[in-house]
């Protein structure tokens, strides 16, 4: 059986996959995985599958924002994955966690328009806890700082004539802002399967991004290949 949307046929994939947004970075984590092939790569969704330690792993582009990401983590389900764990980027709420820091994601706020249509607001979106433990165990034994906590799911990126809710979720102690986690966590909630993220924060959340972004730096480079070995050990310390 074909998936619809990711084309890929569901007997190719593994019950472990590790999400992104970009589907260069997809390509860069499975490079790093043996036995290594793409499968698909339909619209934002591009697929390998490979190995780490014996362990099958599935390497999946979700693109960026939670209605395409809830699309790919939905057929993923279909087709057979249990443990989703979502590489990303996200802004930093503290100069405590400076841009090159890790962030494992315990929970996240839902400032998300797509949650709310599957599930009431009141409903958490929360990380499985072995896989969050999984997580900062090897983020951990990598270089530099890491984090783990609370994140925020917004769907804007650059600002418009709205405030922020920054200002309110950086005083509740949350720690990074992104845009899909809520829904990995909702969906992975409402299928019965396993989720977690882990970010590497690239820039500072209330700064004017239409000026000053930029995430093409030594530092978050570096960052990014820490989250990316972490996720992978995760998946083989999960899998034992």
């Amino acid at each position: 059986m074909k998936l619809s949307i990711l084309q890929v046929n569901i007997e190719d994939l593994s019950p472990y996959a590790i999400v992104c947004g970009d589907p260069f970075r997809a390509e860069a984590i499975a490079r790093k995985l043996d036995n290594v092939r793409e499968l698909a790569f339909s619209r934002e969704y591009r697929t390998f599958v490979g190995e780490a330690s014996g362990v099958a792993i599935t390497v999946v582009s979700h693109g960026v924002g939670s209605p395409g990401a809830a699309v790919c983590f939905e057929e993923l389900i279909k087709g057979g994955v249990k443990t989703l764990i979502r590489v990303g980027t996200a802004g930093s709420y503290s100069a405590e966690v400076p841009p090159g820091s890790l962030v494992v994601s315990t929970a996240a706020v839902r400032e998300d328009g797509l949650t709310r249509q599957l599930v009431p607001l009141g409903f958490p979106a929360v990380a499985d806890s072995d896989v969050v433990r999984a997580l900062f165990e090897a983020a951990s034994e990598t270089d530099g700082l890491v984090k783990k906590g609370i994140t925020v799911t917004l769907d804007a990126f650059f600002q418009g004539v709205e405030e922020f809710p920054h200002r309110k979720y950086k005083q509740a102690g949350a720690l990074a802002v992104e845009m899909e986690i809520s829904a990995l966590y909702v969906i992975a909630a409402l299928r019965g399967v396993r989720a977690g993220a882990i970010v590497a924060l690239d820039g500072y959340a209330d700064a004017d991004l239409r000026e000053v972004y930029d995430p093409h730096t030594d530092v978050v480079s570096g960052a990014v290949e820490r989250e990316i070995n972490a996720a992978i050990r995760a998946i083989v310390k999960l899998n034992q």
